[in-house]
């Protein structure tokens, strides 16, 4: 059985930071909008998540 190199690697690594210097102003905007849109997508996914968590708070403290 052979070992992946990506086997070896910890699994919780951060992303290393994207190369920003060769991007125009344009491609940045661009770049900013969708993180702003990836943030408020995991946003949303936070409210849902303590919403169903709030619910089931209450439904057992009947």
């Amino acid at each position: 059985m052979a070992i992946e190199l990506d086997d070896l690697l910890p699994r919780n690594q951060k992303p290393k930071p994207r190369d920003l210097s060769a991007l125009s102003v344009g491609e940045l905007e661009e770049y900013i909008a969708a993180m702003e849109a990836e943030i408020a997508r995991v946003r949303e996914t936070i409210r849902a998540k303590r919403d169903v968590r709030g619910a089931a708070e209450a439904f057992f403290k009947r």
